[in-house]
Parts: structure tokens; sequence; C-alpha cells
């Protein structure tokens, strides 16, 4: 009788196989089956964060073109950030705040501190990029602003994720379009609505996630209206496209991950590289 193996001799050629040798195959041990309402819930960040960035450049459309003051985009940030500030601890109950050990008062320290910097540093990063072209300052704020999107923690475990790379790349576009305001004023409140709207608001999402996904739900869609009513403002075709590359992730995609699932087929068997389970550290010693 055939034995799979290679240590003792055999009256067979070495490439036979009996009808047993299919016995242990497998398929999909490992697939993922999707269900298309998680993924359409999933793709709520990528939506999210897609209007954060269509919200920014607007924003600073608005302030170049002299059709918001400073002044009042400075106090309706306060007002969100307060209002958001108060629905972070009320979304758990204050239980992250008691596990992490951060006081109220730390978090308006640091508040104050990031304020009079950016407030005492304005002029600077007014007159920072004077020397650069606008046309140099566009393309680089739009390849920030692509980098920032690429990089963005939306939940996955994958190596080209980066928090930081994420936010430092969204700060800088900030600071270079910030440069090409009227006054330091301008350039100020830029700076402080980018840390609002790309450190901040991440993390009020990342909670209603997971504690109340219907109010998630909810925020992301009256988000994704805000962003395009506010875009039809200035481009009614632009308005178009977005809404379109909104509905083409948060619906298109996921149907189509879910049909391109179905295609998978992925074997498992014998004949598949061998795993050593065992703890070999004391062999290094």
């Amino acid at each position: 009788r055939w034995q799979k193996v290679l240590y003792e001799r055999q009256p067979f050629p070495d490439n036979y196989v009996d009808q047993r040798f299919l016995e242990e195959l497998r398929k999909n041990v490992h697939a993922r089956r999707y269900r298309y309402r998680a993924v359409v819930f999933q793709s709520g960040a990528v939506v999210q964060q897609l209007c954060s960035v269509c919200v920014f450049v607007l924003t600073w459309w608005y302030m170049d073109a002299g059709m918001l003051s400073p002044q009042g985009l400075f106090g309706a940030a306060l007002v969100s950030s307060l209002l958001g500030y108060v629905l972070f601890d009320a979304v758990d109950g204050g239980a992250g705040r008691r596990e992490s050990g951060r006081t109220r008062w730390a978090d308006l320290k640091s508040t104050l501190v990031f304020t009079a910097f950016t407030y005492g540093f304005s002029p600077v990063l007014k007159t920072l990029t004077e020397s650069i072209s606008t046309d140099t300052i566009y393309a680089m704020s739009s390849l920030m602003l692509l980098g920032h999107l690429i990089f963005f923690d939306y939940g996955a475990n994958a190596a080209i994720v980066s928090s930081t790379l994420s936010l430092n790349m969204a700060i800088f576009a900030s600071v270079c379009l910030a440069s090409r305001l009227p006054r330091s004023l301008h350039a100020f409140v830029m700076v402080t609505f980018a840390m609002q709207i790309f450190a901040l608001w991440p993390m009020l999402q990342k909670k209603l996630k997971a504690q109340t996904p219907q109010c998630y739900v909810g925020v992301t869609v009256l988000f994704a209206l805000a962003a395009l009513a506010g875009l039809a403002t200035v481009s009614s075709v632009g308005a178009v496209l977005f809404a379109s590359l909104l509905l083409a992730i948060s619906c298109l995609c996921p149907y189509c991950l879910i049909r391109l699932q179905l295609l998978k087929d992925n074997i498992h068997g014998p004949w598949d590289e061998a795993e050593i389970k065992e703890d070999l550290s004391r062999f290094l010693m």
C-alpha cells in the first residue's frame, strides 16, 4: 500500500498518488465572510474622512475669498469643540477618562498651551512660504491631503497605517494653505481649525462608532450632506462628482467586495509548507 512518506523505498514512481491524496483537501479555510450591511457600516470611516478634507478645503476657500471671517470661524469651532468635548465624555459615561487618568484640568492646560503657541507663531506661519510660488503650495497641499487619506487609520490592521504620519501631513497642508490667507489671524484660525477637524473629530468618531453605532451612522450622513451642501455653493459639478464618489465608496465598493468573495477559492492540504508550532527558543540559548 502506498504511503505518503519519502524515507521508505516503495514500488511506486516518485510522482505517484492514490485516491486518498485529496482526502485532506480544504477550501477557503481562513476566508472571511462579509455581510453587506457590515461592510457599508465600516465604509463610513472613509466617507467621514473624505468629508473632513472637503470641509477643510471649503473653509479655507471661504476665508481666502473673504466670505468667512476668522472671528466667525473661531467662534463656531470653539462652540463645536465644547459640544464635542461634552459628548465625548457623555457617550461612555466618563469610563474612558477614568481609565486613562486624564483630568479636565490637564485638557484645559493642553488646549491653552497649544492655542497660545499657535497664536504666537502665526506671523511666522504666515510668512513661512512667501518665497514659494502659489502653484507649488497648492500642489504640495494636494499631495499632503492625499497622503493623509492614504495613511489614515480606518480601523484596518495594515503596515501602511500610520496615524502620526497622517496627522502630520494634514497639518503640513493646513500650514501651506494658511500661508496664502490675508492676515496672521487667518493663519492662526486655519491651523487651529485643522487640528480640530483632523485630530479631535476622528477621536469622537471612533468613540461614537464603538459605543453608539446608530448615532454614528446619523452623524456620518449629516456630515456628508453638510459637505455636499457646502461644495454645491462653490461648484455644482464638483458636488455631483463628490456625491458619486461617496455613493461608490459606501454602496458600490461593498457590493463588489461581497460579489468577489464568491469567487475566492483558496485550497489547503498536505502539500502546504510545514508549520513548526513548537517553541524552539531553547535551542537559541
